[in-house]
C-alpha cells in the first residue's frame, strides 16, 4: 500500500511535548542547583573555594558544580522526561530516582580512583533531599497535566484497531481515565465495511454508549485512516483476524509517516515487574510471573506492617486521644465502633474506628440508603443524617480509620492492601471479586487514593485486584506517600 504525502502527523502535539518537556528540564536544573548549593552551605559554610582532601584536588565548589551538572545530564539520559511516562505510572519516578544513584555511583567511582576525599555528609544530604525535591516537582507537573487533560489539552491523537468488543473496552476504560495522554480520534474493526479511502470515511459510530466515537473503518485501513484523522499512534488490540504478516505489513505502512505502533496485550492489569519480553523466532513473547502470596516478601510486609503502624500510633497518640474525647463528649456511645468485616482467606475480624454515627445508625440504614450516593454495592449517602458532627469531620479526613493501627498490630489488616468488605457485601460478589481476599485489606489502598466513594463498583474491583496480584514494597511507599494527599484534600470521602 502506498500513503499519498501528508502533512506532519501530529505537528501541534509535538509542539506541547517540547515545551512541557522544556520547561520540566529547568524545573530540574533549577532543584539539582539548589540542593547542591545549599548542600555546600550547610556542611562548609559559604566559602565556595575549600578544598577536597586528595592529590591535585580542585576545590569543593567545582565539585558541586560538576556534580550539579552530571545529575542534570543523568535525568536526560535516563529519560525520565520522555513523553510516554510523564504523568502515568511509576516510572517516572524510578528513573529520577536512577539519575540520582547513578549520579552518586559515578562521583564514588570518581573520587575513589582519584584520591579525593569527598565529605559523606556532604553527599549524603544532597543525594535523598535532591531526589526528593524532585519527587515533589515532578508530582506537582503531574497535577498540572492531569488537569489539563481532563479539560481535553495536553492530549497525543490515536486509533484504535482491533474486534470491536476489545476496542469499546478499551474506549470505555481510556476514556475513564485522565492520567494518560491519549485522546481517541477513531477506531478500526476487524471486519468492518466500508474503507476509510472512500468518499465517506466515517462508518458509523462505535456502540450506542460511545457515540462520539466513530469508526473509521476495517484494520486494513488503519494506516490511512491515521493519516486522515491526524492520529499519531495506533494502538492495535487482541485481534485474531489478523495474521501475523498483516500486522507486520501495518508496522511497515506507516514507519515513514510519523505514526506510531503500539501492541496491547490480551493479559491486563500486569504490573511491569512481572513481565519480561523475549524474542523467539522472531516472535516477542511476553512472559507473566505469577502473583506471589506467601514467601519472603510476604514475611517482610508484614513485619513493615507492625512496625509502620507502631511508630504511626507513638507518633499520633496526642491526637488519636483528642478525638476520642471529642467523639465521647459530643454524642451519646462509646469511643470506638466495632464492625464485623472479612479479611484473609474470608476470615472475619472486628474492625476498629472511631465512632462517627449516631447509636442508631445500624437500625435506620435502610431508612438512610434509600437515597444511594455510592455505587450499588458500596451504599453511600452524602448527607447521611446518622452521621454526627464530630463524625463529619473525622469522616472527611479519614481520621475515624485511625484506631486500625491497633488492627494492623493484631494481624488483622495491613498498612495497605483492599477494601475490608462486610459480610453482606460478599454475598454479591461474583468469582473475580473474592480474589480481593487473599491478601490482608488495608487501611488505605488503591482505591483510597483513586477516588474512594467516588469510584464506580467495577473500578474499585479492578484496582483492588491489579493490587493484590502486583503489590510490591515500593507500591505501598507510593500508596502511602499518596493516601497524606488525598486525606488531606478529603476527595471522596464521605
Amino acid at each position: 500500500m502506498v500513503l499519498a504525502a501528508t502533512a506532519p502527523v501530529g505537528q501541534r502535539s509535538r509542539q506541547w511535548q517540547r515545551s512541557v518537556q522544556r520547561r520540566i528540564a529547568l524545573t530540574d536544573a533549577f532543584v539539582v542547583a539548589m540542593t547542591m548549593v545549599i548542600a555546600h552551605g550547610l556542611r562548609f559554610g559559604w566559602e565556595p573555594f575549600i578544598p577536597l582532601m586528595g592529590p591535585a584536588a580542585p576545590a569543593y565548589i567545582w565539585a558541586t558544580i560538576g556534580i550539579s551538572v552530571l545529575w542534570i545530564l543523568e535525568l536526560g539520559w535516563t529519560r525520565s522526561r520522555d513523553i510516554r511516562i510523564i504523568g502515568s505510572g511509576p516510572d517516572e519516578y524510578q528513573r529520577v530516582l536512577a539519575a540520582g544513584l547513578r549520579t552518586f555511583a559515578i562521583v564514588a567511582v570518581v573520587g575513589f580512583f582519584g584520591g579525593w576525599a569527598l565529605s559523606r555528609g556532604y553527599l549524603l544530604f544532597a543525594l535523598p533531599v535532591g531526589t526528593l525535591v524532585l519527587f515533589g516537582y515532578r508530582r506537582a507537573w503531574r497535577a498540572w497535566l492531569h488537569t489539563q487533560r481532563k479539560s481535553g489539552r495536553l492530549r497525543q491523537p490515536v486509533i484504535i484497531a482491533g474486534p470491536r468488543r476489545t476496542v469499546a473496552q478499551m474506549v470505555r476504560r481510556l476514556n475513564g481515565d485522565y492520567d494518560h495522554a491519549y485522546s481517541i480520534v477513531g477506531v478500526c474493526l476487524s471486519g468492518a465495511r466500508g474503507t476509510a479511502t472512500g468518499s465517506n470515511p466515517t462508518v458509523g459510530p462505535l456502540a450506542e454508549d460511545l457515540p462520539d466515537v466513530p469508526v473509521l473503518g476495517s484494520v486494513d485501513d488503519a494506516a490511512v485512516a491515521a493519516q486522515r484523522a491526524g492520529a499519531e499512534y495506533i494502538v492495535l488490540a487482541g485481534n485474531d483476524d489478523v495474521s501475523l504478516a498483516e500486522a507486520r505489513r501495518l508496522e511497515w505502512a506507516v514507519e515513514d509517516t510519523g505514526i506510531g505502533l503500539i501492541v496491547v496485550p490480551t493479559v491486563v492489569d500486569v504490573a511491569a515487574p512481572r513481565v519480561l519480553v523475549s524474542q523467539v523466532a522472531g516472535l516477542p513473547l511476553m512472559h507473566v510471573e505469577p502473583p506471589h502470596f506467601s514467601g519472603p516478601s510476604r514475611a517482610l510486609k508484614y513485619a513493615a506492617d507492625k512496625v509502620g503502624a507502631a511508630g504511626i500510633v507513638l507518633l499520633l497518640a496526642l491526637p488519636m486521644l483528642a478525638i476520642a474525647i471529642a467523639v465521647k463528649v459530643t454524642s451519646k456511645g462509646p469511643v470506638l465502633y466495632k464492625q464485623q468485616r472479612v479479611g484473609l482467606d474470608h476470615e472475619p475480624f472486628q474492625m476498629l474506628k472511631f465512632r462517627s454515627m449516631y447509636m442508631d445508625a445500624d437500625a435506620r440504614r435502610a431508612e438512610a440508603l434509600a437515597q444511594d450516593d455510592g455505587n450499588g454495592v458500596l451504599g453511600k449517602r452524602r448527607d447521611d443524617p446518622r452521621i454526627t458532627p464530630v463524625g463529619k469531620i473525622i469522616r472527611r479526613y479519614s481520621l475515624d480509620e485511625l484506631p486500625q493501627l491497633f488492627n494492623v498490630l493484631k494481624g488483622d489488616m495491613s498498612l495497605v492492601g483492599p477494601r475490608p468488605p462486610l459480610p453482606s457485601e460478599t454475598e454479591l460478589w461474583d468469582a473475580d471479586v473474592f480474589r480481593r481476599q487473599l491478601v490482608r485489606p488495608g487501611i488505605t489502598g488503591l482505591w483510597q487514593v483513586s477516588g474512594r466513594s467516588d469510584l464506580s463498583w467495577e473500578e474499585s474491583v479492578r484496582l483492588d485486584l491489579h493490587y493484590t496480584h502486583n503489590w510490591t514494597l515500593g507500591l505501598d511507599a507510593v500508596i502511602l506517600l499518596r493516601t497524606v494527599w488525598a486525606v488531606v484534600a478529603g476527595k471522596g470521602a464521605y
